[in-house]
């Protein structure tokens, strides 16, 4: 019970909520909150072939969930949970309005979680053989 309040956990459920709401919000609470402008969304970098707000999005979150959950048991629940949430809350978009779907935001949202999972996955994997 003590590790479910611990401050990591408490700090990645609280990133999860943030994202899942700036995320379904219709239209953009940041570029409100900057511009006075709900139809405005701040541009971290330039797009590339993916959406790097939401490469960076999906980065932070992965590094927090993984840092998080570290135990070799956990990796892989919250590798699937990862990917199942960049793929949900794309998806959802489809049904809320003032935001769309797009293939750049989805391959930003992966690109994210997957670069994290390969790091950690070979810092495990390293770290395993040192002992």
């Amino acid at each position: 019970m003590i590790n479910f309040f611990s401050k990591n956990k408490f700090i990645f459920y609280l990133s999860n909520l943030i994202l899942i709401f700036l995320y379904l919000f219709p239209g953009s609470v940041l570029g409100w909150f900057l511009y006075k402008d709900l139809s405005l969304q701040p541009q971290i970098t330039p797009d590339f072939i993916v959406s790097t707000n939401h490469f960076y999005a999906f980065l932070i979150i992965s590094i927090i969930g993984l840092l998080t959950f570290n135990l070799s048991n956990q990796f892989i629940y919250i590798s699937f949970y990862l990917t199942f949430l960049s793929l949900a809350l794309e998806i959802i978009h489809y049904f809320i309005p003032e935001r769309s779907f797009e293939f750049s935001d989805l391959f930003g949202n992966l690109l994210g979680v997957f670069i994290v999972l390969v790091l950690f996955y070979f810092f495990k994997k390293n770290e395993n053989s040192k002992t």
